[in-house]
């Protein structure tokens, strides 16, 4: 009997396309991952952001992370339909452990969030009065 097993799907859509063809290519992987028998459970969408180096000559990528269930077989399946799209310029699926799961939640719960009020804070005075550096 086949167990589904939580994965992680991360891909870089070309960030130079419109934002209609942005939104083709996400929802071709979302229904790549459903067609072939996958679950989201969740689709969090970062957008255009720099990559750290050029990847087919192109320097801005569109990012977005893809929670799924699905049986192993069906892995080899989705890579094979990801691998020969244009429009994607990275893509990578993990799959997430009970221990990788757990990680994560401590490092939720003892770091800072960005965008959270102590991100945009101002800086502490010392005793004299000036701003701490």
């Amino acid at each position: 009997m086949e167990t589904n097993k939580l994965y992680e799907c991360t891909v870089i859509v070309d960030g130079g396309l419109q934002e209609e063809a942005i939104a083709a290519a996400m929802q071709m992987v979302q229904q790549v991952i459903t067609g072939k028998g996958g679950n989201i459970s969740s689709v969090l969408e970062l957008g255009r952001r720099k990559m750290a180096y050029p990847i087919r000559k192109k320097t801005i990528g569109y990012y977005a992370h893809i929670e799924f269930t699905a049986a192993t077989p069906v892995i080899a399946e989705i890579e094979k339909v990801l691998r020969y799209e244009d429009d994607l310029l990275r893509y990578l699926i993990i799959h997430l452990s009970s221990a990788l799961l757990e990680m994560r939640k401590r490092v939720e719960k003892y770091s800072v969030v960005i965008g959270s009020p102590e991100d945009t804070a101002a800086p502490e005075a010392d005793e004299t009065g000036r701003d701490a550096k």
